[in-house]
């Protein structure tokens, strides 16, 4: 919604969310202020509308307004944005679930640490959960802030190769971050997990869900998942 509504301000043009999909079905897009600089500057030249692409200080502040609806460093009480009605795909009692099977578990976030931190530590009680956020590593799918992420869950330098490692995320960016990763670490066990997003689990989006699906199969995902509520038995399934 947040890029919906930033492309909108500046274009007067509020694009689909299929659109959006599409954009980041090609891998490169990860981080919402780009795809939505990129959004802006295709239907600038699609439409012909001649407008100058404002600057990325610029943007990023008016996407933040929408998201954030206040300060993003600030007090989390004051935020009236769209982060305050995000839908929680998982409760605090998924991740006791992975706790107790023996599972650990962190985060590659292509959010900011802020928005990150308060959705996992505010709204579903982690606490101190393993985060690696925008801005910490390069964007994916360049493989490093996964590596950075596993090697901050093992406490060591050297990956656990005897052991499968397994990265689940909604866009193809995220399936393509584990292919990177594993010609880096050909050794390493590396699993990567696909799901679509939840805007396409609504009923009337069933078969845009399965084209997603397809695309995140076609990006090389290992297994695509129905739900992320679904990865503790999948994961108890395969080890």
């Amino acid at each position: 919604m947040a890029i919906q509504e930033t492309v909108n301000h500046y274009i007067g043009f509020k694009p689909k969310q299929g659109e959006i999909d599409h954009l980041k079905a090609e891998g490169n897009w990860n981080n919402d202020w780009d795809a939505s600089m990129e959004l802006i500057k295709r239907y600038n030249e699609k439409l012909a509308l001649d407008k100058d692409l404002p600057r990325k200080a610029e943007l990023i502040e008016v996407f933040s307004d929408f998201y954030f609806g206040g300060d993003p460093d600030g007090d989390v009480n004051n935020w009236k944005g769209f982060i305050c009605n995000e839908r929680l795909l998982v409760s605090n009692n998924f991740f006791n679930k992975l706790s107790s099977k023996g599972f650990l578990y962190g985060f590659l976030s292509g959010a900011e640490r802020p928005s990150a931190k308060f959705v996992l530590e505010e709204r579903l009680k982690l606490k101190n959960p393993a985060l690696i956020a925008m801005g910490e590593s390069p964007e994916k799918p360049n493989p490093n802030g996964l590596l950075a992420l596993i090697r901050m869950l093992t406490k060591q330098n050297s990956l656990l190769e005897t052991r499968m490692i397994a990265y689940l995320g909604d866009t193809v960016a995220d399936i393509l971050t584990v292919k990177n990763a594993q010609k880096i670490l050909p050794k390493q066990k590396l699993l990567s997990l696909g799901v679509a997003p939840p805007h396409l689990h609504e009923e009337d989006q069933s078969m845009a869900r399965k084209t997603y699906e397809k695309e995140l199969h076609n990006a090389g995902a290992d297994k695509v998942l129905y739900s992320t509520e679904e990865l503790v038995e999948y994961l108890e399934s395969i080890y």
